[in-house]
């Protein structure tokens, strides 16, 4: 399993665009083979922060997600509502429950 963490610092005045694009986009990805969650939250003491956390099938199931026309049409509206680059990491999953 792959795990992926990705953390998005919105503008003060975009989140809630941010969230319609997000909402949107997650739609789409539940349709996607592989994919076995995707969430969006946010963190508590910055909300302009919000935190996607995904989950994967396997490697090829977190490419074919980058490369799906509605994730990179996602990929380029989002820029212009950060406050910078987001953060992104993935892990390789050990034992989950």
């Amino acid at each position: 399993m792959i795990a992926v963490i990705a953390k998005l610092a919105l503008k003060e005045d975009k989140i809630e665009e941010a969230i319609a694009l997000l909402k949107e986009l997650t739609a789409k990805v539940a349709e996607e083979k592989g994919t076995l969650a995707y969430s969006m939250n946010r963190e508590k003491a910055k909300p302009n922060v919000i935190v996607m956390i995904e989950r994967y099938r396997d490697k090829e199931a977190l490419t074919l997600h980058g490369s799906t026309e509605h994730f990179k049409s996602f990929s380029a509206k989002i820029g212009a509502l950060l406050t910078a680059k987001p953060e992104i990491t993935i892990l390789e999953e050990i034992h989950s429950i």
